[in-house]
């Protein structure tokens, strides 16, 4: 089922972006997470969701000159420890509204905001199996979230470009950890066709 989600959304981009998009972009980046920290004393104390190094993916098609639609997905690298025991591994999803205005000759601002899903996978010692979704050796607990960020594009050389960027991700309900907002901060390397 989740190879099919994919397979349809990857056409739907790649159809709606040759038919009208200006430009795509396309990208590889690196960052962290950090969140606020526990400050009650107690047995059980939800941890911080921040730490960690996130690679990831991005796309966008520009519909008008400078706005267009923004994918991204970015997760924890490694697994941390859920209050020292429970290996997991956050998952960010999101869908944005893309603004692009121009700064210098070289420069471009980026701006977006969106919504999203925040996927925790708890990873555990045996097999869940089913027939639509194969095997995993986890179980997720999914957030809704809203998406804010910005960043700047740096074009060195022709349609490479450098992002240095920051997302706020605002979670809904998200009870595993002792905050319900994150930041993402990290640098991208992309492309852009025109």
């Amino acid at each position: 089922m989740k190879n099919l989600f994919i397979t349809v959304a990857l056409t739907l981009f790649l159809g709606l972006s040759t038919a009208s998009a200006q430009e795509i972009d396309i990208g590889f980046g690196l960052g962290t997470v950090s969140a606020p920290t526990s400050s009650a004393e107690s047995v059980y104390s939800p941890g911080s969701q921040g730490g960690g190094i996130y690679p990831g993916l991005s796309g966008d098609f520009l519909l008008k000159k400078t706005v267009g639609v923004q994918g991204e997905i970015f997760w924890r690298g490694s697994q941390g420890l859920y209050n020292g025991y429970q290996p997991y591994r956050p998952v960010f999803w999101d869908f944005s509204g893309i603004w692009l205005p121009h700064l210098a000759k070289h420069v471009t601002g980026e701006l977006v905001a969106g919504i999203g899903v925040e996927s925790i996978r708890f990873y555990t010692n045996y097999y869940n199996c089913s027939y639509i979704t194969g095997c995993t050796n986890y179980t997720s607990s999914n957030h809704f979230m809203g998406d804010f960020g910005g960043g700047i594009r740096f074009y060195p050389i022709g349609n490479f470009f450098v992002r240095p960027e920051a997302r706020l991700y605002l979670i809904h309900n998200n009870v595993e950890f002792n905050s319900n907002h994150a930041t993402r901060y990290g640098v991208t390397i992309g492309y852009s066709f025109r």
